[in-house]
């Protein structure tokens, strides 16, 4: 057992010191890769075969989840038709440790004739692929984590590395934001906490609990149970909004006895409860009924309307996946 998990350290601490090393050799190559990709008038396509070409794949994922048009082309696929991807204005990834891996190498002179800027990311400085090159980043490793030296490791996650730290950068000279991101991810959970208002979800008209300040609280009490939201909201004259009344505020006045039954609700409603706009995000409601410890909220057009549009409950939220 102790042998195990000396392994597991060992290879933590090789890969860890690969991406170590990696950082002390970023310099103004990383900065032109990154111009390269950022003024790229069609898509990013990232090559790479086998462990390498998986690594790839992921980093053509993460691009494209942050505002960088990105695909996978997989090389040997290339060479027997795929190519036929490729179209002016792309710009080449290729990803080879040893910079003469066959499939890639066989693909180079296509992207070459076609005109397309190629980014190689290798191990080798003085490889076919550096040389086919027109910006190299060196993705180099002191030693694999496997012991025989053979299966792809550090060298697989250096790769990775630098990959996301392409897609970091271009992510912040795009101004990419969090919004942006939800755009590509509509149906996770992010999306939802970034997508959804507070108007898609609240309850409108009819559906509301309201009541007039001059309701006995007795009467209240069945516009609460009917609408199945544990609070009603208490309106003026001119139906704006002066208090709520809620299932926890019935327990606290019903400490002075039944006679307060047949007091207006206005007597033991609260006041200047918290509202939310209808156009603000889902999430921000959320965040107000965990600050204030309510499970409710009264929803407005504009901050200077004092008529309510709608009500927004905690268990909406949950339904919605936003909580």
């Amino acid at each position: 057992m102790t042998e195990m998990i000396d392994v597991a350290r060992r290879v933590l601490r090789i890969e860890a010191q690969a991406i170590s090393a990696l950082a002390e050799r970023v310099d103004e190559d990383f900065s032109r890769a990154v111009e390269l990709l950022l003024s790229c008038q069609g898509r990013v396509v990232i090559t790479g075969m086998g462990k390498s070409g998986l690594i790839c794949q992921k980093i053509s994922s993460t691009m494209a989840s942050t505002g960088t048009p990105a695909f996978f082309l997989h090389p040997a696929e290339g060479i027997h038709g795929d190519l036929g991807m490729l179209m002016k204005g792309d710009v080449v990834v290729a990803v080879s440790n040893s910079g003469e891996t066959d499939e890639i190498v066989r693909i180079l002179p296509v992207i070459k004739r076609m005109g397309l800027p190629l980014v190689a990311m290798s191990g080798n400085s003085r490889s076919s692929l550096r040389r086919a090159a027109d910006v190299f980043l060196d993705i180099s490793i002191k030693e694999e984590a496997c012991p025989l030296g053979l299966a792809p490791t550090a060298s697989t996650t250096a790769t990775l590395a630098m990959g996301d730290a392409l897609a970091v950068a271009l992510l912040i000279r795009r101004g990419f934001k969090e919004e942006d991101f939800a755009l590509f991810h509509p149906g996770g959970a992010l999306g939802r906490k970034l997508l959804l208002k507070v108007e898609e979800l609240m309850h409108r008209g009819p559906d509301m609990p309201m009541c007039h300040q001059s309701t006995p609280l007795k009467e209240a009490l069945f516009e609460i149970t009917s609408k199945k939201l544990g609070i009603t909201g208490v309106l003026s004259d001119e139906g704006q909004l002066v208090g709520v009344f809620t299932d926890g505020d019935l327990r606290r006045a019903m400490a002075q006895g039944f006679a307060v039954l047949d007091r207006p609700i206005s007597d033991v409603m609260a006041r200047n409860p918290k509202r939310i706009l209808s156009t603000a995000l889902a999430a921000e409601a959320v965040q107000i009924m965990e600050a204030h410890s309510i499970t409710s909220l009264f929803v407005f057009e504009n901050e200077q309307c004092a008529v309510p549009v709608g009500i927004i409950h905690l268990h909406d939220l949950l339904k919605a996946g936003v909580v």
